[in-house]
């Protein structure tokens, strides 16, 4: 195959004429029969020059090759015909302007989302005909890609801004061009960044923004503001429908994302790359260029940052530095030798990577003394590098040929189902298939080809990089033998920032002595010894690094053996910082990583940045790691991996910013209905293969409280309900030992408490509460549903109706499911007098206060004016109005207020006070919950910190004076509305 020929021919016919007569020859078949089978299907709907010659034999190949390419071509064969019909370039401007346009010309978000995702599919289309068929050379193919993105992030900050404005909270000079003089920056990075954006990549975006330039209305805090513009662009673009989706945004370039808001101000990004600014985000900035927002302004703030990302001076220090990154990637990747099948070409021996790397530090190296040096795209950069005598012609022209081949082999990939792959078939006839597809006439051919370009990238990589820099490089001196302090040590760990280096010297030097089990064993201190130079910097980028460590040190005291969490750590840079963070921000998920360590993986996964709060989603993702258990033991294990996976992905994606703490609450509760779901039905199929069915026998588990409103924290337990129903004429189970129905469904709901309870080998899941019951502590386990139904009509209190505003089905019968669901609705809109309501919650709330009281200013849930009194303010309103407005059932807090504003029952004033501090309480009370170890209320000073940020308010003194006055107009409210108890 000879690709560039192909282009070069089709080139020779015209570069402006239309597609169709530009084609080159198509990648050869693997099913002939089904191609001309699928082609049919469309065939009659396509112009009579479109049934034949190239553009046919361009069809058959999508066909039989890119089931993601031929959905788009089948679903609108009317964009076929357009686009073979007219010039690419034409097309691809048409495209492109109706994009960025359409932020501006959409009705609402839900209109542009449509638009934005439908020009997306039209455009990927376009971009697979010009570059399979031969049209579209590399360059012009991932500019076409990133200049789409460009318009894409464009347009959904126009209309984010616009509607802002809406609202009047954005004050731009310009509505016909809401972006200029906004304050706002959009930087697009890496392969964005450099016009080199993969067919099926993630943007990677950072957001800044100017408070002194931001037009927004008088009193309104900046950060909040962008942090939520950045966070509503990045679900406009990811969100997927039937039309697929537009891009998948990742922020985490950003400065520290684990512990900074989604956008940052400039004076912070100034700070942070001034004084704490690695070399792998010098590298990073090389490629930055900005995209949307203010853009003179955005090439103001690149300017400044000259410094930071070139040196004066030649910097070779940074090839050791970004050697490690490269080694560390090999390490966890698997990548020691080549081989085709599996093969990753992007992170693999002689992959893509390499050839960045190679370009990259040598830029960072030579490129503050020459300014040629100093460009966003590899190919030309390799052409500088010889210019400049750095590079020979041979390794120009060789990296450049391996660049094109890789990235294209990379495209064809991606085209296969649109995702972001860089991993060869390891199925030998995938990889013949695949081969074709790549325009090669059999794999021996693609692998011949592919193993002479890896094998030319290795070489010259290998000339760069000859000796692998050891991890405590820079750090300084940190030796740890013997029994007494060394003075050049402790003199390196002050300087890292440990405040007590003789206690960190005297615990990493038991460690080495064996004083922990866990690193004990000879391969745990050798790998140990080579990592604490790495651990220790890494520890020292944490707010309190001898909290931090001492942390670790605990961890290790609790694990049994830590070899496989300190080999992760070694060769991945990327989680040894992460997990630094995480004791010292997060102890607990600190906790589950040194339980568990490979919950790391899922950290490196590309799907990390999707922040993930569907249940469904959740759930099937749940259910896949449970796979097939053999025996209810392994089951149980499963359940406790699965859910201690994902609970920490959560977390993680909160820590990091990737998830609100709303989204937080949602995922966690997601977790756990997935785990009782499949819980039930594990417990049920052996229980009644024991019992045998019950007659007409039908069972559903509520979820109360947080988990009914689908707000669990990090260490929330589980008040659950068990109902139950059957034929009453029939009420014997049917299998070998033979039970009444109401012993069954008791002993079933036993069995089901234990399966979610039981301490296994592999922790605990869940602590459950079944006292919401009917009858309280006393009694059954379970409840028919016939009395549950006359209980809630007839005798329950006022107090268990307030339980049932939080209540939700999770689990079950799904008939039964409606019927307790419509149960729970006529007991929440019966009439009521509201005076009545309103004096037994006030009364209610007395009682509360007085014999339980609150555990001071960190108490989110019981002090004055906190979580409790919204809730009980809400529950109120919703008892006492529900039957003359019957909407009020099934809202979250905030919604609740709007719509009790909307029908008069608060004043609009108070519904917005009422529900900014629910959100706030809520989303601190979601943060204390992942990072307060122990007593939530007493929490140290560096997690007072970390708390503050998360709020967005600069320290923990303006966090406590937050919450105060939150918490005073939350009570004054909640006095005036249900009046002060007697």
């Amino acid at each position: 195959m000879d690709r560039a020929t192909n282009r070069q021919d089709a080139q020779a016919a015209g570069n402006d004429g239309p597609l169709a007569a530009r084609l080159g020859p198509a990648p050869p078949l693997s099913d002939r029969p089904r191609a001309q089978e699928r082609f049919a299907e469309i065939a009659e709907a396509l112009p009579a020059d479109l049934r034949d010659g190239p553009a046919r034999d361009l069809l058959l190949a999508l066909a039989d090759h890119s089931p993601f390419l031929w959905s788009l071509a089948a679903r609108e064969p009317d964009w076929l015909a357009r686009l073979f019909q007219a010039s690419p370039e034409a097309s691809d401007a048409r495209i492109l302007a109706d994009q960025r346009a359409a932020g501006r010309a959409a009705p609402d978000l839900d209109a542009l989302g449509r638009t934005l995702r439908r020009n997306r599919a039209e455009h990927a289309l376009l971009v697979a005909l010009a570059d399979i068929g031969g049209v579209w050379p590399l360059e012009r193919v991932t500019a076409a890609l990133s200049d789409f993105a460009d318009a894409s992030v464009s347009a959904a900050f126009d209309a984010l801004l616009l509607q802002a404005a809406a609202a009047g909270r954005f004050l731009p000079p310009d509505l016909k061009d809401p972006q200029a003089g906004s304050g706002l920056m959009v930087l697009g990075l890496g392969k964005l960044g450099g016009r080199e954006l993969n067919y099926s990549s993630d943007i990677d975006l950072i957001v800044f923004f100017d408070p002194e330039t931001a037009p927004l209305k008088q009193g309104l805090e900046p950060t909040p503001f962008f942090t939520r513009l950045a966070q509503g662009a990045a679900k406009l673009l990811q969100e997927r429908t039937r039309d697929g989706y537009v891009h998948r945004v990742d922020y985490r370039l950003r400065p520290d994302p684990g512990s900074t808001p989604t956008a940052l101000s400039l004076a912070s990004a100034y700070v942070y790359y001034e004084t704490t600014g690695q070399n792998w985000e010098r590298a990073a900035f090389i490629k930055a260029r900005p995209i949307a927002g203010d853009i003179p302004a955005g090439q103001k703030f690149l300017a400044e940052l000259t410094p930071f990302v070139w040196r004066k001076y030649f910097d070779f220090a940074a090839i050791a530095d970004v050697h490690a990154m490269k080694r560390q990637i090999h390490a966890v990747r698997g990548h020691e030798a080549l081989a085709v099948a599996g093969h990753d070409i992007k992170l693999g021996r002689g992959g893509i990577r390499e050839i960045e790397f190679f370009v990259q530090t040598q830029q960072l190296v030579f490129g503050g003394r020459r300014l040629t040096l100093r460009g966003r795209s590899t190919v030309p950069m390799l052409d500088r590098l010889h210019e400049d005598g750095w590079i020979s012609g041979q390794a120009r022209d060789e990296l450049a040929q391996a660049y094109a081949f890789l990235r294209t082999i990379e495209h064809r990939l991606q085209m296969v189902r649109d995702e972001q792959t860089q991993r060869l078939p390891t199925d030998g006839s995938e990889l013949d298939t695949f081969a074709r597809f790549a325009g090669f006439p059999d794999r021996p051919a693609f692998e011949a080809a592919l193993l002479h370009h890896a094998r030319r990238v290795q070489a010259h990589y290998a000339l760069l990089f000859e000796a692998g820099p050891d991890l405590s490089s820079e750090v300084g001196d940190l030796v740890f033998s013997g029994a007494a302090d060394d003075p050049a040590t402790l003199a390196t760990l002050r300087s890292l920032g440990f405040r007590e280096p003789e206690t960190v010297a005297e615990t990493v030097r038991g460690w080495h002595f064996g004083r922990r089990a866990a690193v004990r064993s000879p391969r745990a201190r050798e790998v140990l010894t080579e990592l604490v130079p790495a651990l220790l910097k890494a520890l020292a980028g944490t707010p309190d690094p001898d909290a931090a460590l001492a942390n670790l040190d605990r961890a290790f005291g609790r694990m049994p053996a830590a070899v496989e969490l300190l080999t992760i750590l070694r060769e991945h840079e990327r989680l040894r910082l992460l997990f630094a963070d995480l004791l010292g921000s997060a102890p607990r998920l600190a906790g589950t990583v040194a339980f568990s360590p490979h919950v790391l993986d899922a950290v490196i996964d590309p799907d990390f940045g999707d922040p993930v709060i569907d249940p469904g989603a959740i759930a099937a993702h749940y259910r896949a790691l449970l796979g097939q258990p053999t025996d209810h033991e392994i089951f149980l294990d499963r359940s406790r991996d699965a859910a201690r996976q994902l609970r920490f992905v959560a977390g993680a994606r909160l820590l990091s910013g990737i998830l609100t703490p709303k989204g937080a609450g949602e995922a966690f509760s997601a977790i756990a209905d997935a785990a009782v779901a499949t819980a039930l039905e594990a417990v049920s199929k052996r229980f009644f293969a024991e019992h045998g069915a019950v007659p007409a026998g039908r069972l559903v588990v509520i979820g109360y409280g947080r988990l009914g409103t689908r707000q669990l924290t990090a260490e929330s337990d589980l008040d659950l309900v068990v109902l139950y129903d059957f034929d009453a004429e029939d009420r014997t189970s049917a299998g070998p030992k033979r039970l009444d129905a109401a012993v069954a469904y008791n002993r079933l709901t036993q069995r089901l408490v234990a399966a979610l309870t039981a301490p296994t080998r592999r922790g605990l899941l869940y602590e459950v509460d079944l006292r919401l019951r009917p009858g309280g502590g006393q009694g059954a386990t379970a409840t028919q549903f016939r009395s549950f139904r006359s209980y809630q009509s007839e005798e329950a209190e006022l107090w268990e109706h307030m339980a049932l505003t939080r209540a939700r089905v999770i689990a079950g019968d799904t008939s039964l499911a409606e019927e307790v669901s419509e149960v729970i609705g006529e007991a929440l809109r019966r009439p009521r007098d509201a005076k009545s309501v309103y004096a037994a919650v006030r009364d209610m709330r007395a009682t509360v206060e007085r014999e339980k009281g609150d555990h001071g200013p960190l108490d989110l849930k019981l002090a004055s004016g906190g979580l409790l009194d919204l809730d009980f303010l809400g529950q109120a309103l919703v008892l006492a109005h529900a039957h003359d407005h019957p909407d009020l059932v099934g809202l979250d807090a905030p919604a609740l207020f709007a719509r009790a504003a909307e029908i008069g029952l608060l004043h609009g004033g108070e519904a917005e006070r009422l529900a900014h501090a629910y959100r706030l309480l809520d989303d601190v009370h979601q943060w204390q919950r992942l990072m307060v170890e122990g007593d939530p209320t007493e929490a140290s000073p560096v997690a007072m910190a970390r708390l503050a940020r998360a709020a967005n308010l600069p320290d923990a003194k303006a966090l406590a004076a937050q919450l105060e006055t939150e918490r005073k107009a939350v009570r004054a409210i909640f006095d005036r509305r249900l009046g002060e108890a007697g």
